[in-house]
């Protein structure tokens, strides 16, 4: 059983989330440019800065995107009317229920945000971002649902990364040492992806999809490395855009809930015999609780998800049957998506 939040607070993070981008899109300061990589097209705001020309990547050429750049000049007229309003729609978020970022995951976001490393295709993942599907979905979340671990991990495509052309206006080593994180090098490369916070457990990783050998990897746009892993590919593609709730809102990147269920499903089977195992317990709490919603709300998103998966291989369909065989209730709602 879930409980929704109220028609009133749905509309305020839809309408929250929406000013957002268009925040996001007033900030463009010169021309579009758009460039063609695999049959997809992304887009550039090309200015001038000094006697060199700049280009500053804005995203992929979605329809929604260019009607928003098409409105820029507008949308910047709107900025102190529309930050106003932000502020009072995060004060009505809270006020129906919706649970807030901590002061310590607030900050890092907003500075991650701020720097551009959303922007330049970083998502975050695990459950750092399960909690913003309280807004996406609309779902009241518990403090059982919302238990954190205090990491927070960013995935990114290495291809897409080495191919953008550009790169975040800060380091985010310089971000998280400022902060009190200390670089963790690997055992043996001594190669840094991860962060631990000195004064507490807290850790921050990148990572990026692996297919077959998860070695580490670099994310140029991003200026870090990032630790490789199978099916990660599955998870990150297709990202949305979502509301943090700090100061007046966080604008970030996640995985689309019904791709992060069924993912977990995957994760909780790998992580058995491992030094993560007990984590699995939690994996299959969060891919069953958002079955449950998906299965109500979004089926055909769901059954999409769950049959692109299945469809990826044998490896793939082993993992995701151990699990299920642990949780008879899902299965049987995954069963009768059909």
């Amino acid at each position: 059983m879930f409980a929704s939040h109220s028609r009133s607070a749905q509309v305020a993070y839809q309408e929250l989330l929406r000013l957002h981008l268009d925040e996001a899109a007033s900030e463009l300061i010169g021309s579009i440019e758009e460039r063609s990589r695999n049959g997809r097209i992304y887009l550039y705001d090309r200015f001038r800065l000094g006697t060199e020309m700049r280009s500053r990547y804005l995203g992929e050429g979605t329809p929604e995107l260019r009607a928003r750049l098409a409105r820029a000049a507008a949308l910047k007229a709107e900025s102190e009317e529309r930050r106003r309003v932000m502020m009072r729609l995060a004060r009505v978020l809270r006020a129906e229920g919706f649970i807030g970022l901590d002061r310590d995951t607030g900050s890092l976001l907003l500075a991650f945000a701020r720097t551009g490393v959303f922007r330049l295709g970083g998502t975050l993942v695990g459950t750092a971002a399960y909690g913003f599907y309280q807004g996406e979905l609309g779902v009241r979340f518990g403090s059982e649902e919302l238990a954190q671990t205090g990491d927070i991990d960013f995935a990114s495509f290495e291809r897409l990364s080495v191919a953008l052309g550009d790169v975040v206006e800060e380091n985010p080593d310089d971000i998280l040492r400022a902060m009190k994180f200390d670089p963790v090098p690997g055992i043996q490369d001594r190669q840094v992806w991860r962060w631990r916070q000195s004064r507490g457990e807290a850790m921050v990783e990148f990572l990026t999809p692996a297919f077959g050998d998860e070695r580490i990897k670099p994310l140029p746009a991003l200026r870090v490395s990032a630790q490789a892993l199978n099916y990660l590919n599955y998870l990150i593609a297709e990202p949305i855009p979502a509301i943090g709730l700090y100061r007046s809102g966080v604008l970030v990147q996640v995985p689309r809930p019904e791709r992060y269920a069924i993912h977990k499903l995957i994760v909780a089977d790998r992580r058995w015999g491992g030094p993560d195992q007990a984590k699995a317990r939690k994996d299959r709490g969060q891919a069953a609780f958002l079955i449950s919603i998906l299965a109500e709300d979004r089926p055909d998103d769901l059954q999409d998800a769950y049959t692109d998966a299945l469809a990826r291989g044998p490896r793939w369909r082993e993992h995701i049957k151990a699990s299920l065989a642990m949780m008879p209730d899902t299965a049987a709602v995954l069963r009768g998506l059909g």
